[in-house]
């Protein structure tokens, strides 16, 4: 397995894009939106987990996710792996992967969202709080020391 980050117009985005708007999971089509409009800035940065030339996940390292209006950064988000790699722990090497990357840059402290239980826990985060996303629902506010 491949982890590695995906620059925008490159040809590993043009292959992230259309299987992200394409996974099963209401977040993909966001994940492909960043890549198709290169909106990352400073330390942001697209993540593509690569079983050879197969996706079989990605994520996302951004200033901010879906909570509006608080103060914490950076965050990792849009996290989804592919159902045929579930159970091999590529959620863990996805998260590991940003946060070698972001202690790498200085930071103490991630943060990530989800409306899960007892998923990121066995990953060493914390839950901090629950906010309302901005499309409505609850979601809750994770963290971990770095």
């Amino acid at each position: 397995m491949d982890i590695r980050f995906v620059e925008a117009h490159s040809p590993l985005a043009e292959k992230m894009i259309p299987y992200a708007k394409a996974c099963p999971w209401d977040g993909g089509p966001g994940y492909a939106e960043y890549l198709e409009k290169d909106m990352y800035t400073d330390f942001e940065r697209a993540v593509a987990a690569l079983d050879g030339e197969t996706v079989a996940g990605f994520c996302n390292v951004l200033k901010e996710d879906c909570l509006p209006d608080l103060p914490y950064t950076p965050y990792i988000g849009f996290l989804f792996v592919d159902e045929a790699y579930r159970g091999r722990r590529l959620s863990q090497r996805l998260l590991t992967f940003c946060e070698d990357y972001l202690r790498g840059r200085g930071f103490t402290r991630v943060y990530l969202t989800t409306d899960h239980d007892n998923l990121y826990e066995k990953y060493g985060y914390v839950y901090l709080e629950s906010h309302r996303a901005f499309w409505g629902e609850m979601e809750k506010l994770y963290y971990k020391e770095l």
